[in-house]
């Protein structure tokens, strides 16, 4: 098969593109910066977002396209300027991919098409599935819904389009290594009341189900990318403190990190409780449902 891969330089792109490329697949990455990528035998890099980039004439037909672009939401304090950048860098990406579907003469069979949990809202009492139809009412939940709405054009063409609803993404990149950071240093311990949810999911389930919503043909619209088993931010630390061998004990107060995050505080205080009923109903199996041995694979490795 060809694939189209956004964001295929990144942490879930780069692991997903290893993956396609070991099966024999062709990759090609639509990039603002080609130049600064190799080609290989099975990668193509070709350069989209820029008026001097016109992909459509240098992509040949794909059967399916994956977009994970977006700019991070951790890396820096959100100002009014900020949140508008990563609301833009969605929403660009994502017309970027509607644009390049709309002038390809035959269209892929399906679009990926990364989200996010935040579309659900916070809540430590509710749990939610694809079911729960109804977004929450703050920035990020914005955000999703938003990004979802760009995406869901890909269906004016006939093209079957999933939005796979990602949790906390627990890998060698990502959150983890800075979660670990306080335990290595015999800190750690709840992060704020410790009640909130955390709807987790192992990198390689990450990919692994990705792959799954290209072949799984009855798979469409909105998939929860979360683990069967979330859990609350108390529960999650006593268990990587646990596998780390340090102790969980010493709170990072809510008010010390409003204070020096702001609004983005958010992504540690709040959360809420997701599980997979649309995947595990389509017959994926989790590679990693508990979360302990999940930990202990990424810290092993």
């Amino acid at each position: 098969m060809k694939f189209a891969i956004t964001g295929g330089t990144g942490f879930v792109g780069s692991k997903l593109t290893d993956k396609l490329t070991h099966e024999g697949h062709h990759v090609y990455i639509l990039t603002r910066s080609p130049q600064k990528h190799n080609d290989t035998e099975n990668v193509t890099h070709i350069g989209w977002l820029k008026d001097e980039f016109a992909p459509w004439e240098h992509l040949p037909s794909v059967d399916a396209i994956v977009n994970l672009a977006g700019e991070s939401l951790a890396s820096g304090r959100w100002t009014e300027e900020r949140k508008q950048s990563i609301m833009n860098s969605r929403i660009s990406a994502t017309e970027g991919v509607i644009d390049l579907i709309e002038r390809m003469d035959r269209k892929p069979e399906v679009l990926v098409n990364a989200s996010a949990v935040g579309f659900y809202g916070k809540s430590n009492s509710k749990t939610f599935t694809e079911e729960t139809e109804e977004p929450g009412n703050d920035f990020l939940a914005n955000v999703v819904v938003e990004w979802e709405k760009r995406a869901a054009k890909a269906q004016h063409f006939g093209v079957r389009t999933v939005f796979v609803r990602f949790g906390l993404i627990l890998g060698e990149e990502g959150a983890l290594p800075k979660m670990i950071m306080p335990y290595k240093f015999m800190i750690g311990g709840n992060v704020g009341s410790g009640e909130q949810w955390m709807s987790w999911i192992h990198i390689d389930d990450v990919i692994e189900l990705i792959s799954y919503s290209v072949k799984k043909t009855s798979l469409e619209g909105p998939v929860n990318g979360t683990a069967p088993n979330p859990k609350r931010n108390t529960d999650f630390g006593k268990t990587l403190g646990n596998v780390l061998g340090r102790p969980h004990w010493i709170p990072a107060p809510s008010f010390a990190l409003k204070t020096i995050l702001g609004d983005m505080s958010t992504l540690l205080l709040d959360g809420q409780s997701v599980l997979p009923k649309k995947a595990v109903s389509q017959e994926y199996t989790f590679l990693y449902p508990e979360l302990k041995p999940a930990l202990q694979s990424i810290l092993k490795r």
